[in-house]
């Protein structure tokens, strides 16, 4: 029973998303609809319309069988209508949710990786020049704005080298197949991940980086040198195996951070993601399309850290015996 509290708890988080989605619109003053579809679509709808609506969205009875609607409405898989894209939101999501995946998914393993690798390395060199420049790059990179290392990287690669394409996610037309189709998805992903990594690794070097520094002086260290164990070994066997779970703890909150600014980098790089999405949306002000962008966020949010507390539990077993 204890090892299901993680999951309870994550239960009990989805359940208040879904009820903060739900009672924002219905707690502003006027009309329900104003608040979902904006004042603009109003005037646009016909009366039959609007009528529909208010039965689909149980808005002439009580808030509580409104919400239980809601909720089923959300297991149909309906989050309402794009009024813009005139679909379903979530049919409208799923032609865009999976670049972004792509993107973030890959920024967070690249991110991960090339921040622990430098931070054991960086760690075990405390105070030599290699770790003062990985420490003053990691410092220095880490505060630009992802919107803004984007524009930079794209003037330099795409506009002045002409090496990277200037948007989108394939090469229109282009009919290509099979390995050329990966080639090219990596092609036009390369810009956007490379302005993720850049910025976003920062944080997962310097975590390692400090665990490392304290790793090296306990005493299970001094024992595996004393054994005579080479160097690279008590490194990443001993001391990097130790840094790994900080580094999986806070994995889940840089994703967050990421999907932040894959939001921006997207808009940059005209990458047919959320962050695209949202800027459409915002800018036609398609509220139902809005709500549903902001709760697939913060549920692929909840999701990711609910399996990375899997895998720390996996990395560290015991963790289950401390619960």
């Amino acid at each position: 029973m204890l090892r299901d509290r993680p999951f309870a708890t994550y239960v009990l988080a989805v359940f208040v998303i879904l009820s903060l989605n739900f009672i924002l619109p219905r707690l502003m003053p006027g009309d329900p609809l104003l608040a979902i579809y904006g004042e603009e679509a109003l005037l646009a709808m016909s009366p039959e319309l609007k009528e529909e609506l208010v039965r689909r969205f149980s808005l002439d009875r009580p808030l509580s069988a409104q919400f239980l609607a809601y909720l089923a409405a959300l297991f149909r898989g309906d989050l309402g209508h794009s009024y813009y894209f005139n679909a379903p939101v979530s049919r409208v999501l799923l032609g865009f949710l999976p670049w972004t995946l792509l993107l973030t998914g890959l920024a967070l393993c690249l991110c991960a990786a090339l921040g622990v690798v430098l931070g054991i390395e960086s760690g075990a060199r405390r105070g030599r020049p290699q770790d003062a420049v990985l420490l003053s790059a990691a410092l220095f990179l880490g505060g630009f704005p992802d919107f803004f290392a984007g524009t930079l990287l794209l003037l330099f690669f795409g506009v002045t080298l002409g090496v990277a394409p200037l948007a989108g996610a394939l090469t229109p037309y282009a009919g290509k197949a099979g390995l050329s189709l990966v080639l090219d998805v990596l092609h036009h992903l390369t810009l956007p991940l490379l302005t993720l990594v850049v910025v976003r690794v920062g944080p997962f070097y310097l975590l390692t980086r400090n665990t490392m520094v304290t790793t090296l002086g306990e005493a299970f260290i001094l024992t595996a040198r004393a054994k005579g164990c080479p160097d690279r070994t008590v490194r990443y066997r001993h001391a990097g195996r130790h840094s790994l779970l900080p580094v999986v703890t806070a994995a889940g909150l840089q994703y967050a951070h990421l999907i932040t600014g894959a939001l921006f980098v997207e808009m940059v790089f005209s990458y047919p993601g959320m962050g695209t999405l949202l800027y459409r949306a915002l800018l036609t002000r398609d509220y139902p399309l809005i709500q549903g962008i902001l709760l697939t966020a913060a549920l692929a949010v909840l999701t990711v850290n609910f399996l990375l507390e899997l895998v720390y539990v996996k990395v560290d077993p015991r963790v289950v015996r401390a619960r």
